[in-house]
């Protein structure tokens, strides 16, 4: 039910909250007020909360500058809204996402579709603070909210047979008007290998900087996998599959050369047009930050020392 108040004075068109992005708060909030859970939702900026998690807490917080939320939220690669970097703010608002649900099939015993609500109520959100990298060379220090991916997937109780987990983006022209471009082979379609998916820093983000997720970011729920490329992190999630063999991945297939399926950030691996050695830090809003000065890339994004055992004894440019 939507109560409406009175308040003495008028109040500014450009102060109202917009109704998709009400709509979204109010799923998280009601989701986790089952368990008892407050959720960070509006308030303070991030930068100004603490973090749920210890500073050394599995990588899952740094100390690197922050992106502000204006130059996240403005500055996206989400190809279903637009493919200018401005297009995905500008589009969001055709992205409703209630309801919303997920299908889960494939090597486990718990198939089903579940709701939106069945996937966020007996999770806890935590903060995490992750750097993102795309393959543009350019990269953000991110708030994020959610929890382990692996925590979730284990609610389905996967198979013996469950070596992979494929995940598919929403496909609908109407609410994702890039889509009637045949930029990509809609719909988007990304994959893990069981134990990525299942590593403690994978994580299902329902929101960032404190707020739920909009639409230009993967509403209302997307990947986060810190030592890949953001390509990876698929936005808008409403199929889950469990496989036994590699499944496609959309860039994957539209240039096998230019992205391979684990896409795990290596300095020393280019990207055919471009190096990967060195990247962009966006730490401000406008265009001045398309002129920050450029920083090293590290390996796996900086979280080595957490992921690099997963790829021990293979050629990570033959496995790129």
């Amino acid at each position: 039910m939507l109560l409406k108040t009175q308040e003495k004075d008028a109040i500014k068109a450009s102060e109202i909250t917009d109704e998709q992005v009400f709509r979204r708060r109010r799923q998280l909030l009601q989701a986790s007020a089952a368990l008892g859970l407050t959720p960070w939702v509006g308030g303070a900026n991030a930068e100004q909360r603490e973090s749920k998690q210890s500073p050394d807490a599995q990588g899952f917080t740094t100390d690197d500058e922050h992106t502000p939320k204006q130059a996240f939220t403005r500055y996206n690669n989400f190809y279903e809204l637009g493919t200018d970097k401005e297009d995905p703010a500008r589009n969001a608002h055709y992205l409703t996402t209630d309801p919303w649900s997920v299908e889960v099939a494939g090597e486990c015993d718990k198939p089903g579709v579940y709701t939106l609500e069945d996937i966020l109520k007996p999770h806890a959100m935590e903060e995490r603070i992750y750097r993102l990298r795309c393959v543009e060379a350019w990269s953000m220090v991110v708030p994020w909210l959610g929890f382990g991916l692996g925590d979730l997937l284990q609610r389905f109780a996967p198979n013996s047979r469950a070596k992979y987990v494929a995940f598919e983006t929403l496909y609908d022209p109407e609410r994702l008007p890039g889509q009637r471009q045949r930029v990509i082979d809609w719909p988007y379609v990304e994959g893990l290998r069981m134990d990525e998916a299942m590593h403690p820093l994978t994580l299902l983000a329902t929101g960032c900087y404190g707020d739920a997720l909009p639409g230009q970011c993967g509403a209302p729920l997307r990947l986060v996998v810190p030592w890949k490329y953001g390509f990876k992190s698929i936005k808008s999630i409403v199929k889950i599959r469990f496989t036994e063999r590699q499944p496609p991945t959309s860039w994957n297939k539209m240039q096998p050369r230019e992205y391979g399926f684990f896409s795990n950030v290596n300095p020393d691996v280019d990207h055919p047009r471009w190096s990967q050695a060195r990247e962009r830090r966006i730490t401000s809003g406008g265009l001045s930050a398309l002129f920050t000065p450029k920083i090293d890339t590290l390996p796996f994004n900086g979280y080595a020392e957490q992921v690099a055992a997963l790829y021990d004894g293979m050629d990570l440019r033959k496995y790129y």
